[in-house]
């Protein structure tokens, strides 16, 4: 068979996602804060972006390139009447001000300078207003500077200092460590034992059993049998298993359970107390608030900017006077602000919808509270705004809703259901939601084990299987019946 070059024509069809595209899928994703953050980037990137008026009055007043810009721009895609006015803002933040207002006399009265000085005074020094917590590496460092190191020793234990977590505990090993300070294992060793004195007890330990053996040094008598239980029996401590070690060290169940109170009130995060972790706190996405008989759904638009096309560059568009290079820049800038408004407007669209969907599915959640949570999916919200299930996974995805019963994930009314016995069905939270509240009421001596916790359930119509209790348990978090036991 020859082989020949020849040339066809194939007429095919393909999905090409455009930038612009790509940038309204992102803005779908993106939270309160994130979108605030991102609007406010491109507005320092793009001149023709600016905060003021909405679209409709911006229209009025832009040269009629704009104006045919902007319409052929919306033109490309369905557009539905949109359920928020404006990006960010409402009407009536800004009122203009009297005509006849006496700024001579606000000036004279909160405005004196008697009175300026004397507020000032008042006020404490800039140097005290600041704060800031003190880390782990510096309350360590601040000890091994007053410590009687040596000028090598104190260089090792900066290092070694280095390399101790926010728990306190040492992630590298001392060969390693040995290597990089060009010293014998022997001499990190030394300077390892010293540091292992300081505050916290129990800082600069391995591993958790060194890091408790530390802190034994610390309480005395009981120090020995305690070191015992500590070096042979933290499996059996972790356990609960009491008996076996009573039966080991040949002592009473009783004397198990005082040390094993004494171990437990040790700190196994000698760290913890110098963390600098901060609270994430939540913005909520959408509010829900009832309003009379019905349930009303309003964005969070706090510090959202209202954009609109700058006219300081509409004379780069008049005219022959602007060079072809600078008409075709503020075309393409022109073009993406247009796209971002669009964009911004069919995000905040989409989210109201869906956001008034959940609310609708889920009545009986907002009037009644978490234990009458529907089972819904994605596919019955996307059928009802008649979106894609992709789409609504993406606008509910890092999103926060504020309800009367506290602030919930978008996605956290969105779980299966499970059948109960009288043919109706319960969404799997809910049933997580009757698991913890089973556990928080149990009696700590005696923990209900999870078959036990299948028959309460299933008095409560909710038929389901001890695995499936076991699996929802750990997804809460929550340990076995045999670790939540507490015999003293």
């Amino acid at each position: 068979m020859a082989l020949e070059i020849r040339q066809n024509l194939k007429l095919t069809q393909s999905l090409v996602i455009t930038p612009q595209l790509q940038q309204a899928i992102k803005l779908l994703q993106l939270s309160q804060m994130e979108l605030v953050e991102m609007v406010q980037n491109e507005m320092l990137e793009n001149p023709l972006l600016e905060e003021g008026q909405d679209m409709e009055e911006a229209s009025h007043q832009d040269p009629p390139e704009i104006v045919a810009e902007r319409e052929g721009l919306e033109g490309q895609a369905e557009d539905k009447p949109m359920e928020s006015q404006e990006v960010g803002g409402k009407e009536g933040d800004f009122k203009e001000e009297a005509p006849d207002f006496d700024w001579d006399n606000y000036l004279n009265t909160y405005n004196a300078p008697e009175n300026v000085q004397s507020h000032i005074e008042e006020l404490p020094s800039y140097e005290n207003t600041l704060a800031s917590k003190t880390s782990l590496f510096d309350h360590l460092m601040w000890q091994l500077q007053l410590s009687n190191f040596g000028e090598r020793e104190n260089r090792i234990g900066t290092f070694i200092l280095g390399c101790i977590n926010d728990d306190g505990y040492l992630q590298d090993p001392l060969e390693d460590v040995a290597a990089k300070c060009e010293a014998s294992v022997e001499e990190i060793e030394g300077v390892l034992k010293k540091i292992q004195e300081f505050d916290p007890p129990g800082v600069g330990a391995r591993d958790l059993k060194e890091c408790l053996m530390i802190q034994l040094k610390h309480l005395g008598p009981e120090r020995e049998i305690l070191a015992k239980m500590i070096d042979n029996h933290l499996p059996q401590l972790e356990r609960k298993d009491y008996l076996r070690i009573a039966k080991d060290l040949k002592i009473s169940l009783e004397r198990v359970q005082e040390l094993a109170k004494m171990i437990h009130e040790l700190e196994p995060k000698p760290g913890r107390e110098y963390s600098s972790s901060e609270p994430q706190y939540i913005t909520p996405d959408v509010y829900v608030n009832k309003i009379g008989n019905e349930w009303v759904v309003v964005l969070n638009e706090d510090g959202l900017p209202k954009l609109k096309v700058s006219h300081l560059y509409k004379n780069a568009m008049e005219g022959n006077g602007a060079a072809a290079a600078t008409k075709e820049y503020v075309q393409n800038k022109l073009r993406s602000a247009i796209w971002l408004i669009r964009s911004i407007h069919q995000r905040q669209r989409t989210l109201y919808r869906t956001a008034k969907t959940i609310v609708k599915f889920q009545q009986e959640f907002f009037e009644k509270g978490i234990n009458f949570l529907r089972p819904m999916i994605l596919r019955d919200v996307a059928n009802e705004i008649e979106m894609h299930e992709s789409t609504v996974s993406r606008v509910t995805t890092n999103k926060y809703m504020h309800t009367p019963h506290g602030i919930f994930e978008l996605k956290y009314f969105f779980n299966s259901g499970i059948a109960t016995s009288d043919g109706d069905s319960v969404a799997s939270e809910t049933i997580k939601t009757k698991i913890k509240g089973l556990i928080a009421q149990e009696n700590p001596k005696k923990p209900l084990s999870d078959q036990e916790i299948v028959k309460l359930l299933k008095d409560g119509n909710i038929d389901i299987a001890r695995r499936t209790v076991a699996k929802y348990r750990e997804m809460m978090g929550i340990q076995p019946s045999s670790k939540r036991r507490q015999l003293y």
